[in-house]
């Protein structure tokens, strides 16, 4: 069999597949997006002059990132259904079972916090942010990609910097602290005990749940009596549904399922011992295009 010179770059794009999505989940914050701008980068990489190219990771990453911004740039003109009005994509799987590619989109632990906060910057600025202090691309490149000078490139990622630091707090790295913290949340929420809900959660704490279009959208509860005052609602849940740990996005989470459906996703935000922040996914339409292994199995 003759491998030709197109099988050849073929193999080579698919080795540099899973980064490339990582790049396009972190800027777009949609799994389906993501996928998209990875394999239009592969149609203009096999209409390109391959010979050419010096640096094939290089020059697909900029492309990826010229992709994604000329997206984000479309949905703010659009403002048909901003980000910010939605959830992003969870990344799911079973504690501890991560494929190559969930840990690749998931490298340096990319929360749903942190993509909540990164919709409301610029295109440009989360270009910027995300290919400098996430995949370390010199400014000179990222420049190119926004039509700017290094220095003015610089000055989008620190101000996308300065709003990410403000807003998202640093969560603990230990995955066993958040998943104790966790386990904490749920038997408060079992046992209807509110000073147990209220003694894990920060003073700061924000809820955002998103239960799809028609049910009113993304909604937040912030404050920690405010949220521990959802005590009924969270108890409701543990007690009707089935709630498996799992790995949303990297951190300590739930999954909830009623009979062979999927119900909710939960991402819990934990930073020094207490809850800080919880996202939690029940739009049934977004839900069903997860790519999640059945939790039971």
């Amino acid at each position: 069999m003759t491998v030709t010179p197109h099988d050849f770059l073929a193999v080579e794009f698919e080795g540099h597949r899973p980064r490339l999505k990582a790049v396009a989940y972190r800027m777009l914050g949609s799994l389906a997006e993501a996928e998209d701008a990875v394999q239009e980068s592969w149609l203009r990489l096999a209409r390109s002059d391959a010979d050419e190219i010096d640096n094939l990771g290089g020059w697909l990453t900029t492309v990826v990132g010229r992709v994604c911004l000329d997206l984000l740039r479309t949905r703010k003109a659009r403002h048909e259904e901003p980000m910010a009005d939605r959830l992003p994509d969870p990344v799911v799987s079973l504690e501890d079972a991560a494929d190559p590619e969930q840990q690749a989109l998931l490298a340096d632990s990319v929360g749903l916090a942190l993509l909540v906060v990164m919709d409301s910057l610029s295109p440009a600025e989360r270009l910027a942010f995300v290919l400098h202090d996430m995949f370390g691309l010199p400014f000179v490149q990222i420049g190119l990609i926004v039509n700017r000078t290094p220095v003015a490139a610089k000055k989008l990622a620190s101000r996308a910097r300065q709003r990410v630091r403000g807003a998202v707090p640093s969560a603990d790295s230990d995955r066993a602290d958040q998943r104790r913290v966790v386990d904490a949340f749920l038997a408060a929420a079992r046992g209807g005990d509110f000073d147990g809900l209220l003694a894990i959660l920060d003073p700061d704490v924000v809820l955002r749940a998103d239960a799809g279009v028609l049910a009113g959208g993304l909604k937040a509860i912030r404050g920690a009596a405010a949220v521990a005052g959802q005590l009924g609602t969270f108890q409701r849940m543990a007690t009707i549904a089935v709630t498996h740990p799992a790995l949303v996005n990297g951190n300590a989470g739930l999954v909830n399922t009623i009979g062979d459906e999927l119900f909710s996703v939960m991402s819990f935000t934990v930073a020094d011992g207490r809850i800080a922040a919880i996202d939690i996914l029940s739009d049934p339409g977004r839900l069903n295009g997860l790519d999640l292994a059945d939790p039971t199995g």
